[in-house]
């Protein structure tokens, strides 16, 4: 009989902190005649285990600074170029042909080999270029058929350049062609969080000794409190990098962060690297990939990227485990049993049901996101829910705007705001009057953090997000 996790009790994911005291923190029964005092334990269990999402960055990136508040790159354009919307002149038979391109711009020059075709079957011809018009190149066939037919009625055929030829003792090629860049910016956020303690409170001892993922313990709350913040700051900061998104002019968050006022100028908001892959990079969607079929269609569309031929996969649990079954079937005897691979079968071996990747002409490497299966974060999502990602690994070589010099990069990385005299990668500072702090007269203390910082997503051509 199947069965499936019940819907009650829910995944919990309460209890959520508090910005008060709360009553719980502190023991309240102080009934000494009681014989019936609780028997509490002496340390806080760890029930969620290690909170703290902040891991993806620190694996696929580094950190560098920037002096201002706009990074920009540039990265190389295509090496050719081919058009994929031309209209052909003429009937079928014609020796030559007048092509337009649709946009009215065109870089062939006189002299190049070119093919043209519609993209179906023997539909295709080549010819050299005699004459090149604004938006518009003219074709001398080397097949005595000429036009063909199929070609002369299309209006989307596809033309690139493959060489050239010239007579003997002719002139040499008429113009030059420029190297073509994509120039890319993105802007730093502030981000800020802060931990208030009162005096009185820093002198009550809680009941129970307390730990965080950092390491920090001890029997007051309220440095397991400004512990947690810290470590919650640290997971908005790499979450704000991946989630973030650019204000768009006139937008209510625009009118309320911006401090630039020129008309259309945006100052406000970041581009994450979900934003970034869904604007320049890959989109797969409508459910995992779980055929070869489908990571054949995937690959194909590398080839017509960057062609990185290693790349890592971050996925929540239900891609991954899809990807393992997907895996697991290429085995021959896999309907009949778990023979995965070799090894010596023992009856106190536990079999290994997860595989690390896979190679297809491309290698896959996948490994768990816990940020898309947390249940008070991605985790659970439906609607517009994200998978996985898919990031190229190794680094690339762009142009930096603010160093005026090559850089090589990873193809993610942080840049947060840095200068001779300051650093904003990671800020903290105590203000108030109680504890240690010094600097004025209320009987509280604060532990202020801040951050300035900007994610660059690199050739996001070559990366793909996974949408449900």
């Amino acid at each position: 009989m199947a069965g499936s996790v019940q819907v009650s009790p829910g995944a919990q994911i309460t209890p959520a902190p508090s910005q008060v005291a709360l009553p719980t923190n502190y023991i309240t029964n102080f009934d000494f005649l009681n014989q019936y005092l609780p028997d509490t334990y002496a340390e806080e269990f760890e029930r969620y285990g290690n909170r703290s999402v902040a891991s993806f960055l620190r694996l696929v990136g580094s950190e560098y600074p920037t002096n201002s508040d706009m990074i920009k790159w540039s990265e190389q354009g295509r090496l050719h170029t081919k058009y994929t919307d031309i209209t052909a002149a003429g009937t079928g038979g014609d020796t030559t042909s007048i092509c337009t391109v649709a946009g009215g711009t065109c870089t062939f020059r006189v002299g190049q080999t070119v093919f043209l075709s519609d993209n179906t079957v023997d539909s295709s011809a080549k010819g050299v270029i005699t004459a090149v018009g604004t938006g518009t190149f003219t074709v001398a066939f080397y097949s005595d058929a000429g036009l063909p037919a199929a070609l002369a009625s299309s209006t989307g055929i596809t033309a690139f350049v493959y060489g050239s030829e010239f007579r003997k003792g002719s002139p040499g090629m008429d113009g030059s062609l420029e190297a073509e860049s994509s120039f890319f910016d993105n802007k730093t956020i502030i981000l800020k969080d802060k931990y208030e303690v009162s005096g009185s409170d820093m002198a009550q001892i809680g009941w129970v000794k307390v730990t965080t993922e950092n390491g920090a313990d001890g029997f007051y709350w309220f440095i397991k409190s400004e512990h947690e913040t810290r470590l919650r700051f640290e997971d908005y900061l790499e979450m704000s990098m991946v989630e973030g998104v650019q204000a768009d002019f006139g937008s209510g968050a625009e009118a309320e962060l911006s401090d630039n006022s020129a008309a259309g100028t945006v100052n406000a908001g970041t581009q994450g690297m979900f934003e970034s892959i869904e604007t320049r990079g890959n989109v797969w969607d409508g459910g995992n990939p779980e055929t070869m079929t489908e990571w054949d269609e995937m690959m194909a569309r590398l080839d017509k990227q960057g062609s990185i031929r290693e790349n890592v996969l971050f996925l929540n649990r239900e891609f991954s485990n899809d990807l393992n079954d997907m895996i697991a079937a290429q085995n021959s005897y896999g309907a009949g049993g778990t023979s995965y691979g070799l090894f010596n079968n023992s009856e106190e071996m536990a079999i290994n049901l997860g595989f690390d990747g896979f190679k297809r002409g491309y290698e896959f490497y996948k490994t768990d996101w816990k940020y898309l299966n947390d249940a008070t974060l991605r985790g659970g999502l439906v609607g517009g829910a994200i998978n996985g990602v898919m990031v190229p690994a190794g680094s690339m070589t762009i142009y930096d705007q603010v160093l005026g010099q090559n850089a090589t990069r990873p193809f993610l990385h942080v840049r947060y705001r840095a200068s001779e005299h300051t650093d904003r990668k990671f800020r903290t500072w105590v203000t108030g009057g109680a504890g240690d702090a010094q600097t004025n007269d209320t009987d509280t203390m604060s532990v202020n953090y801040l951050s300035e910082r900007a994610l660059c997503t690199m050739g996001a051509n070559n990366f793909f997000v996974f949408k449900g």
